[in-house]
């Protein structure tokens, strides 16, 4: 399951419906949040390119679910106007292991981070890609 949203998302409504399938041992998640960058409580901007992004989301979970034996994979990315302590990203994955689990959490994430098309303004300025998180994708698409 793949969603953008504007509106906010509740975690013990995820993670129930990531779990609820019975033959699942491991769970894992990862929720992002909106971080303090300027210690001002400077708001964050999320745009994105609608009908692209979803494709690119989708993509990235059908090759998590090639790549690793998943139950589940739930993938949520707000947009918009978002304050600090706002959460972004939820991206959930559930399997009979937890080493799958694990894996296929931090390959979504990673992946997400530099294939997805959103755009990111903190305060006045827009955020340009980390050569970290296209270190830690490249490590994933080798």
């Amino acid at each position: 399951m793949v969603v953008i949203q504007h509106s906010d998302f509740d975690l013990a409504t995820e993670m129930e419906a990531l779990t609820s399938a019975g033959s699942s041992g491991a769970s894992v998640t990862f929720v992002g949040y909106v971080r303090d960058f300027d210690k001002q409580g400077t708001p964050l901007t999320l745009q994105h390119y609608p009908g692209m992004t979803e494709k690119v989301l989708e993509k990235i979970c059908a090759s998590a679910l090639q790549r690793w034996q998943l139950h589940r994979v739930r993938l949520i990315h707000r947009v918009g106007d978002l304050s600090v302590g706002d959460k972004i990203v939820f991206v959930g994955v559930s399997a009979s292991h937890r080493h799958e689990a694990f894996a296929a959490c931090e390959y979504i994430i990673d992946i997400l981070k530099t294939e997805a098309p959103f755009w990111k303004r903190e305060g006045s300025h827009w955020v340009e890609a980390q050569a970290s998180d296209t270190q830690r994708a490249e490590r994933w698409l080798k």
